[in-house]
């Protein structure tokens, strides 16, 4: 950035300080579903965390408060997703992570409203629905993930951030594969190292909104 163009300077100031409160905003709703949903499965001391899958602790008790927390991990993915479009300005970027983001929030929602399948009761449409929104946002959010670290790297401010981020948003993308696929640990369990992983990227690229890099032709 020219230092000497005030028009220039002045709108990238506007636009690091809205890439900074979208990245609050994530962030906030990054660990308010973290903090609900270890909070809710502390207390649902009638389920064992290890071996039932997070979905079940949205029916019964406290499970309006997980609810709430979809929705606002809902909304940190959508403003994720429009943060990193803002933030890669000057160089190539693509709607097509945000769009992935929208997607995914969108099956977070449905999600946490459709009651999931019980065990030892006959499948319903409405678990069935529950199941492809669910899988639909675990497919979603990674592949964003893997979209919007493969375009940091055109991105001369972002660049130093790909390597990292690319591999971490992989390793969440082979994970989600492994859940699927494998059975070799609680069911429980594995869900949330798949979890986990996935909130690790998403928070890391949350704060990284809230502190970009500077313009290195400044």
């Amino acid at each position: 950035m020219n230092d000497t163009d005030p028009v220039a300077r002045s709108n990238h100031s506007t636009v690091d300080s809205s890439t900074r409160r979208l990245g609050a905003i994530a962030l906030a709703g990054l660990l308010l579903f973290a903090m609900v949903a270890v909070t809710v499965q502390a207390l649902r001391t009638d389920l064992h965390w290890q071996d039932m899958p997070l979905s079940f602790y949205l029916l019964n008790a406290y499970g309006h408060w997980l609810q709430a927390a979809y929705f606002a991990l809902a909304i940190a993915l959508i403003s994720l997703g429009a943060g990193y479009y803002l933030a890669l300005r000057g160089g190539r970027r693509s709607a097509a992570p945000g769009l992935l983001f929208a997607c995914a929030g969108i099956g977070l929602c449905v999600t946490a409203l459709a009651h999931s399948n019980l065990p030892g009761h006959a499948p319903t449409l409405e678990g069935f629905v529950h199941g492809t929104a669910a899988q639909t946002a675990f497919l979603c959010v990674t592949v964003a993930m893997l979209l919007q670290s493969w375009w940091l790297r055109t991105n001369p401010r972002w660049h130093p951030r790909f390597p990292f981020a690319f591999v971490l948003a992989l390793m969440c993308f082979a994970a989600i594969w492994v859940d699927a696929l494998w059975r070799g640990m609680p069911r429980g369990l594995e869900q949330r190292l798949v979890i986990v992983l996935i909130l690790g990227w998403l928070g890391m690229a949350a704060v990284w909104l809230t502190k970009p890099p500077r313009d290195m032709s400044s």
